[in-house]
């Protein structure tokens, strides 16, 4: 196979690793031999398991903490251009493009892209770099002018990170995995998880580190006695259990699942807190995406990001948390149009597409040089 695909992830949490997957898969079927990485291995002296074991445990004690960094360090007009690990990542990210030989480097997460960008703009790298952005909100450590290609969720982010960069980019669809349209096996997840055909299911998630104020959120729902509250809580053990305990037979709290299809498929609606991949599962299965109590920093502009591009409904507090469900019933206008309207990020490219192959090589087959934005 000529071409040959590196991308760079991050396993902070499991969105940016599954986008990765899902994009291995596909360029792997189109015939691209795909190898995902992750950049937090690339920094030296266990420095990446240090940030990632430092971001879990302030977003589960301290939130505030990391409200403030975002604020200072992440959008902030006087905030650095370029991250403090940047050039550390670079070099490790370095060394696997001399292994691999890649034709194209996608990065899926802000470090990798400002390594990758940072390598590109001093010629250390010969290949195209197509940042694939996993969020609708997109801080300033996403960008990077060295990056040839930025593939965007939506018309509006696409028009700012051109403008921010002078780079080309593109409106992409999400890249989820096959299956989330299909309603397979409803009844049977119900049975599993101890609900009846009756329950009016509104799925919670705390994404795969439990994080948030999702047990004000399950108790609000269980408290209505209209919604019955099932709480994804990822590998937080101890999270589920308080829940358990809290909920008693009113709700669900549920560990890590391998079956969130059969789950959305069974849902009235998905209350998210961070704007995050289950929410792209949701509008790929036509379940409705509410948000509330987001997460700090990325978390809530990634919601309120969201919320303006009309894929999905912010309510701000906890009334208007059972207000909105209300009006998503079957048959109402309200529901049908959030729905279609997330539905139709699906109908632009696929993210792959954009890849290749006219990004990869130029016609004499040659890798095409980075050339500074005008």
């Amino acid at each position: 196979m000529r071409n040959r695909a590196l991308i760079v992830s991050a396993s902070m949490g499991a969105g940016h690793d599954a986008v990765a997957a899902e994009l291995a898969r596909r360029l792997a079927a189109a015939g691209t031999r795909a190898e995902v990485v992750d950049v937090l291995a690339l920094l030296p002296l266990r420095l990446g398991a240090l940030l990632r074991w430092w971001y879990r445990a302030v977003m589960l004690r301290a939130p505030w903490l990391y409200a403030l960094v975002y604020r200072v360090f992440f959008v902030s007009r006087r905030a650095p251009s370029t991250s403090p690990l940047t050039v550390l990542a670079a070099a490790g990210l370095a060394r696997v493009v001399r292994r691999v030989r890649p034709s194209v480097v996608v990065p899926v997460f802000h470090v990798a892209a400002q390594a990758a960008g940072h390598l590109r703009e001093r010629g250390r790298l010969a290949v195209p770099s197509v940042v694939v952005l996993t969020d609708f909100a997109v801080h300033r450590l996403w960008l990077h002018a060295g990056n040839d290609r930025y593939l965007c969720p939506d018309t509006s982010t696409a028009l700012a990170v051109t403008a921010a960069v002078g780079r080309p980019a593109f409106r992409c669809a999400p890249i989820v995995r096959p299956g989330f349209a299909r309603a397979d096996g409803v009844a049977d997840v119900r049975a599993r998880v101890g609900l009846r055909d009756g329950d009016r299911i509104v799925l919670v998630c705390a994404g795969s580190w439990g994080v948030g104020g999702v047990a004000a959120t399950a108790r609000l729902l269980a408290r209505s006695g209209r919604y019955t509250p099932v709480v994804l809580c990822g590998r937080n053990e101890r999270l589920r259990r308080r829940l358990e305990h809290l909920l008693g037979g009113a709700g669900v709290a549920l560990g890590w699942r391998d079956d969130v299809a059969d789950l959305l498929a069974s849902a009235y609606a998905l209350v998210d807190n961070a704007g995050g991949l289950t929410c792209r599962e949701a509008f790929a299965a036509g379940v409705p995406v509410v948000t509330h109590r987001p997460i700090a920093g990325h978390g809530r502009d990634g919601v309120l990001a969201m919320a303006q591009a009309g894929v999905s409904v912010h309510a701000r507090r906890r009334a208007d948390l059972l207000r909105a469900l209300d009006r998503l019933e079957p048959g109402l206008p309200g529901r049908a149009a959030l729905t279609a309207r997330a539905a139709a990020l699906f109908t632009t490219a696929p993210a792959e597409s954009l890849l290749l192959p006219d990004l990869l090589l130029r016609g004499d087959g040659v890798p095409r040089p980075y050339e500074p934005a005008p």
